[in-house]
């Protein structure tokens, strides 16, 4: 395989592009900020999920910008539904496209079911639902939109904003450093079900994104990706950077990419050194109130985590023995 900078793999990446589809699924019109980064991701996942889907919406930044009456940015069958409930919904849909699909009344494939929610209506109010659709193992993939707050109700801390930042309930001052619990690591939740596919993802990786949401679709059973998604509004940052910030957060360690399959973990990209986490801090306003000492933190932990994330990489999948039911156990038994 080429280094990546060769003359042959710069002429790849220049021309690439023209190999994904053309056809759009979210369309231009909607109401995101300027540098939105989940429009640009929500844009690339709908194009790797191409036709033949049904998707269930949280409420949230994309459906508030995407769906104010008359007009629709989404080409895709489209459910708007709560906050607390996506997963819920999209296993319904699956669940009926199955007895569709049993009593004859769909010819050919079934369309894809897909459900998407914020951080918010991720990894706090839709929490339950998901945890109950991946445990009873519906076909579907659950894409979630992170922008690391509230963004769409005013900028409110959820358990996915990362350590020391400022948002509006989780105020710097005298006796705050603004957020004081640590991201809450989503994919280790979903990893924990069992669940066959479980990744990262972030637009500034355009291809990475685009194949993972394809081989979610095509792998059996619940998938579940997580994406980074900046935020220029809640993280304060310039509007032209939200790609760079999407990688400086891969290139510090901060939010690195990679997929678990089968209880497998792999890097999809791989930083040779890490930089600091100040250059990814530095220009968003919601970490400017931070000194040396919550920064150092900050470093030590980005860097431990990052280091058991190696080792997960590296260490073999351990294998588990069948299980046996008991009334087999039970025979068994008897027939000594």
């Amino acid at each position: 395989m080429e280094k990546f900078g060769t003359a042959q793999s710069q002429k790849f990446d220049t021309y690439a592009s023209r190999l994904l589809p053309r056809e759009e699924f979210f369309t231009s019109g909607h109401r995101a900020c300027q540098g939105c980064g989940e429009a640009l991701a929500v844009r690339w996942v709908c194009k790797a999920i191409g036709k033949d889907a049904v998707i269930a919406n949280a409420t949230g930044c994309m459906e508030i910008v995407s769906s104010g009456m008359p007009q629709t940015a989404w080409m895709h069958p489209w459910i708007h539904v709560a906050f607390e409930n996506t997963a819920a919904v999209a296993s319904g849909v699956e669940a009926g496209l199955k007895v569709l699909a049993r009593k004859g009344k769909l010819s050919g494939p079934p369309p894809k079911v897909v459900a998407m929610g914020g951080d918010g209506g991720t990894t706090d109010i839709g929490l339950q639902a998901l945890s109950g659709a991946l445990e009873r193992g519906h076909d579907f993939t659950y894409i979630c939109l992170d922008n690391e707050a509230y963004m769409n109700t005013g900028i409110q801390r959820s358990s996915s904003t990362p350590y020391g930042a400022m948002t509006t309930t989780s105020p710097p001052g005298k006796m705050s450093i603004g957020q004081h619990t640590w991201k809450k690591d989503m994919i280790a939740i979903a990893v924990a079900h069992g669940v066959p596919y479980v990744a990262t993802a972030s637009p500034s990786y355009l291809f990475d994104l685009f194949f993972k949401v394809k081989k979610a679709l095509q792998t059996p059973g619940p998938a579940y990706i997580h994406v980074l998604s900046v935020c220029p509004t809640g993280w304060r940052s310039a509007i032209d950077l939200s790609v760079r910030l999407g990688r400086l957060a891969v290139e510090t360690g901060v939010f690195p990419l990679y997929e678990v399959v089968n209880g497998h973990y792999r890097l999809t990209v791989e930083v040779p050194k890490l930089r600091p986490v100040t250059h990814y801090m530095k220009p968003q306003g919601r970490f400017r109130h931070l000194r040396a000492p919550e920064i150092d933190f900050i470093q030590r932990q980005t860097t431990a985590r990052y280091e058991l994330l190696l080792q997960k990489c590296q260490a073999p999948y351990p294998e588990f023995p069948p299980l046996i039911h008991a009334e087999k156990a039970e025979e068994g038994e008897e027939g000594q």
